[in-house]
């Protein structure tokens, strides 16, 4: 009979071992993390294989969207209570608790501020509009379950100092919903360019001498820039200060003759160029007129700039001619 001892409890061990396993895996056992979706955490939450009493309530909830840690310890005590024995805390010291929400962006309720002025006080479009609260706007969360988006349901507006105050609904999941009240000041806008450093005079404007800003509409008139294009290659006419916005007035082309500079002045006729030095007594850009003095004779002539250091003098000016030396004697 001996023989068939062994055996027989190698048979007994194999038979418990998968109720032991099974034991093991069903032992109630603490989260590291748990998300909740209502005000109050649950047993269940908190703990695997909670069983019939996971629906319990043993703590409150953060605030929507924000997340706390309980100490294992708390739990413990807690789950005790319910007569939950045996809870395998797997070595965690805290459990991270976050509560669901969904995040509505301050920028949000900004927009709908802005629509809302555009709509019922015809500021022009709503991208247009800057918006500045009293107080600091934060992002707010409301339920996962909340449907839709802030709404304004009450606004007033006085176009004389730009001050607003608004009521703004704002979905919550349930039948109800939230009341937001804000004020603050509303101005339409523009895009201006404005000068990020002083220019002197003469000048020519960079890309990054420039910058994009929204300035109050009614300060601007058409002159005003808007465009970063219209600025970039063109001189200063005058100096300049940073932070100025750019208008048409101020710009120029970049001069490419200097009053005073020596150039070349040149005198086209049917298969001949004639060259000679005179005096630019005005500074130019390219395209313009400008007064040249012909250095030989004296003799003050108009020419257009027609590059750095050029002056074409027109076929109507028949005083360069005279004033040319001769070709030489006997040239034929």
């Amino acid at each position: 009979m001996l023989r068939f001892a062994l055996p027989f409890a190698a048979l007994l061990a194999l038979a418990a071992a998968p109720q032991a396993a099974h034991a093991a895996s069903s032992r109630p056992v603490l989260k590291a993390e748990a998300l909740v979706s209502g005000d109050l955490v649950r047993i269940g939450d908190l703990v695997d294989n909670a069983g019939i009493i996971a629906n319990e309530p043993i703590f409150r909830s953060p605030d929507l969207g924000m997340s706390g840690s309980v100490p294992a310890a708390a739990v413990v005590e807690a789950v005790r209570a319910h007569a939950l024995i045996g809870l395998d805390t797997a070595g965690l010291s805290e459990v991270k608790v976050t509560r669901a929400a969904r995040m509505i962006p301050a920028k949000a309720v900004e927009d709908e501020v802005a629509r809302a002025l555009s709509e019922q006080y015809q500021l022009g479009p709503a991208k247009d509009i800057t918006v500045s609260f009293d107080r600091m706007l934060r992002a707010m969360y409301v339920a996962p379950s909340a449907i839709g988006e802030p709404h304004v349901s009450r606004l007033t507006y006085d176009a004389r100092s730009s001050r607003f105050d608004a009521e703004i609904e704002v979905p919550t999941g349930t039948s109800d919903r939230g009341i937001l009240r804000l004020g603050g000041r509303a101005q339409a806008t523009v895009e201006v360019v404005v000068l990020t450093r002083a220019i002197e005079r003469g000048a020519v404007i960079k890309d990054s001498d420039i910058e994009i800003e929204r300035r109050p509409r009614a300060e601007f008139g058409r002159e005003t820039l808007r465009e970063r294009d219209r600025a970039v290659g063109l001189a200063a006419r005058d100096n300049l200060q940073a932070g100025r916005p750019l208008r048409t007035a101020d710009l120029m082309r970049p001069e490419v003759v200097s009053r005073n500079e020596m150039v070349t002045m040149t005198f086209d006729m049917p298969g001949i160029t004639l060259t000679v030095r005179g005096k630019a007594l005005e500074a130019g850009a390219e395209g313009d007129v400008i007064s040249v003095s012909n250095e030989q004779s004296k003799r003050v002539l108009q020419g257009v700039v027609v590059g750095p250091g050029r002056v074409a003098v027109s076929a109507g000016s028949p005083r360069l001619a005279a004033n040319l030396p001769a070709i030489g004697a006997g040239g034929r």
